[in-house]
């Protein structure tokens, strides 16, 4: 899979070096910047300006680095289903304020009672979902975007520079730049004119159920998202007048905390997969309604889910999650496959958890506005790759965790994590060199590595040094 994510341009060194720097991105074993990535590959005695350069001077393109994980994806999942995406925001956090895109936001970390700022650059990613059996997915990354916000000009800022930071503010804005990335997607998926167009799936959290998001919406796409508690709906007009402007909203319907407490609205039980398991959940829903962001461009589906019970251990009291609103903009789509398509959203998360904690996405330390852009997303691009390959793997009931497991780990788990895919991957480029260090007598010298394949020797004593 990495094999095919080195497309974009030049030639075979070009290429060489594009799937040696993702095989390094997966198993540095120090920091993941470009020097412990060319540490890792042993390369630490030859030039490295190149590395920068292929960062730096518009010799990566992100698209083609997804193009193959994308096209593996769509074709795992059959005509007739949707394909789920998942679109979110994450921070990756910095230190230097000169670094493009770096500026104080919002710790999404930080306390309920207490906002917290933190030095960090903004980006944006869309996951596909990948059905690995029965109901439980993986959410596999095809796209991720660094999105600044532009530059707040000075205070003596003349009134044609502000509205210009006015409307550059207006096309930086998440929700809009989401909006043009999924119709890039669509294009994507409609590529093929012989196939028929497939049916989208966008899942999305509040901050993208808004206007500017739902009415740049694609054609034979549906969004699936979080609303306000207290969010005004409207039943559809009964009848137009004869004369004059038509009614877009109906009567004013309950708002969902209203909807969720109401008597006499009776609920009822959907069963969906998530955490492991299969669920109750107990919902309630309304369909056709309206809602004045999407006006009369979207009939809407509203489902308010109760909350869910849970105990901290086996005899303590009986605690309960917050409730969840949602709307959908399809309202024939089943009940039982909206939930199930929102809680595979969550695997998104995970995304983020693994690609910061074990990829260590961010930590190279590039200062050029396109390396900012093109470093963090060819490690995305390299875990996609691992995990596209693991679940094509699963699929053909060959992927198994080599290494015996810890005493304390689970026998047999649910699927691989993506630290076991990381150590299997380690184990199979480095056991060739781990036995034949034990084999040697005699000899203080060894056969090289391949250029293209990660250094074991180098990674030990290079990348994983501090200094």
């Amino acid at each position: 899979m990495i094999s095919q994510c080195a497309v974009a341009g030049g030639g075979q060194a070009h290429k060489n070096r594009i799937k040696e720097h993702m095989l390094s991105s997966l198993v540095c074993l120090g920091r993941h910047t470009v020097t412990g990535h060319l540490a890792t590959a042993g390369r630490q005695f030859q030039d490295w300006t190149g590395a920068y350069r292929l960062y730096s001077q518009d010799r990566l393109d992100s698209t083609l680095l997804f193009e193959p994980i994308l096209r593996s994806l769509v074709q795992h999942v059959q005509a007739e289903h949707p394909v789920v995406v998942a679109v979110d925001d994450t921070r990756l956090k910095k230190s230097g304020r000169k670094i493009p895109g770096v500026q104080y936001t919002r710790d999404p970390l930080g306390p309920p009672f207490n906002v917290n700022f933190i030095l960090a650059q903004r980006f944006l990613q869309m996951s596909i979902a990948w059905s690995c059996h029965e109901r439980q997915v993986r959410m596999i990354p095809v796209d991720f975007l660094h999105a600044p916000r532009p530059q707040r000009p000075p205070k003596n800022a003349s009134q044609e520079q502000l509205q210009q930071y006015r409307d550059a503010s207006r096309q930086a804005a998440l929700p809009h730049v989401a909006a043009q990335r999924l119709a890039l997607l669509r294009k994507q998926l409609d590529a093929d004119p012989s196939v028929h167009p497939r049916p989208m799936v966008a899942v999305v959290d509040g901050g993208y159920t808004n206007r500017t998001f739902l009415s740049s919406l694609p054609e034979h796409s549906t969004v699936i998202g979080r609303i306000r508690a207290d969010a005004k709906i409207y039943a559809l007009p009964n009848q137009q007048k004869p004369k004059g402007r038509h009614a877009v909203y109906g009567p004013q319907l309950p708002t969902p905390e209203q909807l969720r407490q109401d008597s006499d609205t009776p609920w009822q039980t959907v069963d969906a997969y998530a955490c492991g398991k299969q669920h109750h959940f107990r919902i309630k829903t309304i369909a056709p309604i309206r809602w004045r962001p999407t006006g009369n461009r979207h009939d809407l589906r509203l489902v308010v889910i109760a909350p869910l019970s849970y105990r901290l251990r086996k005899d303590s009291k009986l605690l309960y999650r917050k409730p969840a609103y949602l709307i959908c903009t399809d309202t024939q789509l089943p009940l039982e496959k909206l939930l199930q398509y929102y809680l595979w959203r969550w695997d998104i998360e995970t995304n983020f958890r693994d690609e910061k904690t074990l990829l260590g996405v961010g930590q190279a330390q590039v200062r050029h506005p396109q390396s900012v852009h093109t470093a963090p997303a060819l490690s995305v691009a390299a875990y996609a790759s691992l995990l596209t390959a693991a679940c094509s793997l699963s699929q053909l009931h060959q992927l198994n965790n080599q290494l015996p497991p810890a005493k304390w780990s689970h026998k047999n788990p649910q699927r691989l994590s993506t630290q076991n895919l990381i150590d299997r991957l380690r184990n199979d480029l480095w056991s060739d060199a781990i036995v034949s260090s034990h084999l040697q007598t005699n000899t203080t010298s060894y056969t090289k590595s391949p250029k293209i394949l990660p250094d074991l020797y180098s990674a030990l004593f290079y990348g994983a040094s501090k200094t």
